[in-house]
């Protein structure tokens, strides 16, 4: 097992399972504005880029003004739905619960406000004692920033830190700030995709984390 006295984690397809409730927010945004829905497997492979790229990708571009007025109409739903139908992944409570004795956080390109929101819905702000979310001064992963904000606020050496996330996002973000990258491929990625970045592990499941780490 490898020692760690930090456990950094990404949010949505690592934490939780939020893409039915993404999809029909962004869905409803495009009912609003005239625009044809997308297919939910399309709008799944937008996630974890940030909320102005999600809704950039899928507008396919679009003018800016288009953009502004479709981000303002996400807010207003996604805000509505967010906890409509996200669930933690299997597993996940136990991982929190096992792991207890060590610092956790989450570092998520979600925005704050709708991070803390969910955490919050799902009982689970006592599990973390750092969390940082997308703000308008930080730079999202793969940059390290969020990642090296961290493991400031927590007084923890990289080396002792491991990042575990389900997107080339976060294994980018692990190795530029010098921590262990654990990849699951019961997220939102794929495992295939996840071994291009050659994480230091990957797993299929979050119970996998309890015999990796001590």
């Amino acid at each position: 097992m490898h020692h760690v006295e930090l456990l950094i984690f990404d949010l949505d397809g690592t934490l939780i399972d939020s893409k039915k409730d993404i999809a029909r927010s962004v869905n409803l945004t495009f009912r609003d504005l005239g625009l044809p829905e997308k297919p939910q497997e399309l709008i799944y492979s937008y996630v974890g880029n940030g909320v102005r790229q999600l809704i950039l990708d899928a507008v396919e571009g679009g003018d800016a003004k288009l953009v502004d007025e479709a981000l303002e109409r996400f807010e207003e739903h996604y805000l509505s739905h967010l906890l409509d139908e996200t669930t933690l992944f299997p597993g996940i409570v136990e991982v929190l619960k096992h792991f207890e004795h060590k610092k956790i956080a989450v570092v998520t390109n979600k925005p704050t406000h709708y991070t803390d929101k969910i955490i919050a819905g799902l009982h689970l702000f006592e599990s973390f004692d750092c969390i940082i979310g997308a703000g308008p001064i930080l730079q999202l992963k793969p940059h390290p920033e969020m990642l090296l904000k961290t493991l400031e606020k927590l007084d923890v050496d990289a080396g002792k830190t491991v990042m575990i996330g389900d997107s080339l996002n976060d294994i980018h973000a692990a190795k530029a700030a010098g921590t262990l990258s654990c990849g699951v491929a019961y997220g939102f990625g794929s495992a295939e995709e996840l071994r291009s970045a050659d994480p230091d592990f990957l797993i299929e499941s979050s119970h996998e984390l309890m015999t990796l780490f001590s």
